[in-house]
């Protein structure tokens, strides 16, 4: 589980459990850069945050919001994870 604090960004309008669905892909992409992650649990934590966020544009926000504070990247990350065939996803910093 990732370690540190980030301010995690959110859109108006959101449920709680929109939240929750959210905030487990940013952790999901911490851990990928700090511990490492299984591939499947990154993939479906993405696609859960999909059907959130289908919008391409607002995702980019997110991940550029998400990006300033914690310097990891949710692009780079599922680009790792589509292009890879490991079980396990390790971003190098």
């Amino acid at each position: 589980m990732a370690d540190k604090n980030f301010n995690y960004p959110f859109l108006e309008g959101w449920s709680t459990q929109d939240i929750i669905t959210v905030s487990a892909l940013y952790d999901a992409v911490a851990n990928a850069y700090e511990v490492g992650i299984d591939r499947a649990d990154l993939l479906a934590a993405y696609q859960a945050f999909k059907e959130i966020v289908p919008s391409k544009a607002e995702e980019k926000q997110l991940d550029r919001e998400f990006g300033k504070d914690s310097g990891y990247s949710i692009y780079a990350v599922i680009k790792a994870a589509r292009e890879q065939q490991t079980t396990r996803i390790r971003m190098k910093d």
